[in-house]
């Protein structure tokens, strides 16, 4: 790093904190970001940094796909285009890993208070004790259920369900005739869409992608009752073309009342229970995702994140900014000019602790609880050699589980059997890893 801009940027930082704003020298930091809602939010709020720091922002706004492939290819080669990106938990310990992301364990602002973050989501973009992303948002996923449906059903929703109790419950409040499927969940064939929920789901049944010697595990028992528990509960109990369905569609589906219950991301109850979207708003319960009594649960962790690659030259005013966009400040702000139900969920403690965000927020208790299920340091019921709740961080997971996702979605649509699509996935995977060096 330049020594000149070094110097410059603590001189920034530091004596703004002291009222010498006037002895700093203003500069321009490049942002990649994605544009989500939360991250346009930011966006639009970040002239309030502007204006207490004198430096501007050149934004760099695109779609998720198109994000990821700029900013890998540009940290990747040490390109330097951006100062701050907008990564993903997958991205961030291997990233970070590779010497090329910034370790933010020091440097970032007085109150910023790394100690506040909860620890699961602090934990997934931690490698070796080194915080290498400051999360914006953090997410898991749950049960979201017709608390209506369930009691004509004559049943009660448990906070912690089991499985089974899933299943029977989806086949209880099915009526085809009235166009209600019990259980609405992932289908549509990707890394990030149905194997999000299929590797989550497999954790509970005590199956892992990989044992200690990388060697793929979809031979295994585990991951046999796995697929094939999901397949008879789908048949059972979902709605038709699943195979198709994915967030979105499941998500449509469930605020048209056509969902007894829906297993996916916890940012997904602002949506079901938003009259203004949501036909069945007032209808809607939260539950953890289901276990087997093994000691892990059907959830999954994710966050996007703010990090700064190593090859940026104007670190200290990145991490300036990392720190406000992503500190207590940055809450109270969008809570002041969009109201607390808008505030970035997920990431610190401080939050589920503010009566004003719990009373603006019912699914927030469950949202905390399921964050708090997901230990991305461990897993899975066995050992394994890897990080990663519903994904496994390393490269070639994203090709190789896109690749799985499709064997795994024509079984659900009926073109192959749960033997058949687990076969494939085993011989593609050893494929991969051993052309990758495994």
């Amino acid at each position: 790093m330049n020594m000149k801009r070094n110097l410059l940027g603590s001189t920034l930082g530091f004596g703004l904190a002291a009222g010498m704003a006037s002895v700093a020298i203003a500069d321009e930091i490049t942002i990649a970001t994605v544009n989500n809602g939360d991250m346009v939010r930011m966006q639009s709020l970040s002239p309030k940094w502007e204006e207490a720091t004198g430096n501007t922002i050149n934004w760099v706004v695109l779609e998720e796909n198109v994000l990821r492939q700029n900013v890998t290819t540009d940290i990747s080669t040490g390109g330097g285009q951006y100062d701050v990106m907008t990564i993903g938990t997958y991205e961030a310990p291997i990233w970070g890993g590779n010497g090329w992301l910034v370790s933010l364990n020091e440097g970032m602002a007085d109150d910023w208070n790394a100690d506040d973050l909860l620890p699961a989501i602090r934990g997934g973009l931690t490698v070796d004790g080194t915080l290498y992303a400051a999360p914006f948002y953090g997410e898991s996923s749950m049960v979201m259920y017709r608390k209506d449906l369930m009691e004509k059903a004559g049943m009660e929703m448990p906070d912690a369900p089991t499985w089974e109790f899933i299943r029977k419950a989806a086949a209880a409040m099915t009526d085809r005739d009235a166009e209600i499927n019990g259980i609405c969940a992932r289908g549509k064939a990707g890394w990030g869409e149905n194997m999000a929920f299929l590797t989550a789901m497999s954790n509970s049944f005590g199956a892992r992608w990989f044992d200690m010697d990388w060697k793929p595990q979809f031979d295994s028992p585990e991951w046999k009752d796995t697929l094939t528990f999901y397949l008879d509960m789908m048949n059972e109990s979902g709605p038709a073309g699943a195979a198709n369905n994915g967030f979105n569609e499941n998500l449509t589906l469930f605020q048209q009342g056509k969902c007894g219950m829906w297993i996916d991301a916890t940012v997904a109850a602002s949506f079901v229970t938003n009259p203004k979207d949501s036909t069945v708003a007032d209808k809607v319960g939260f539950a953890l995702a289901p276990d087997n009594g093994l000691g892990k649960r059907g959830n999954w962790l994710w966050a996007w994140s703010l990090a700064i690659p190593a090859s940026s030259e104007k670190q200290d005013i990145a991490k300036d900014f990392v720190s406000w966009a992503t500190g207590q400040s940055y809450t109270a702000l969008v809570a002041e000019n969009e109201g607390w139900a808008n505030v970035p969920p997920g990431t610190r403690s401080s939050l589920y602790a503010n009566q004003d965000y719990l009373d603006a927020a019912p699914f927030a208790k469950m949202t905390l609880e399921s964050i708090n299920a997901a230990d991305p340091q461990k897993p899975t019921v066995q050992d394994v050699p890897y990080t990663g709740v519903q994904f496994v961080a390393i490269p070639e997971f994203a090709g190789i589980a896109t690749q799985v996702g499709q064997q795994f979605s024509d079984a659900l649509a009926g073109n192959q059997t749960a033997e058949e699509a687990l076969a494939s996935a085993q011989a593609l995977t050893t494929e991969e890893m051993e052309a990758a060096g495994y």
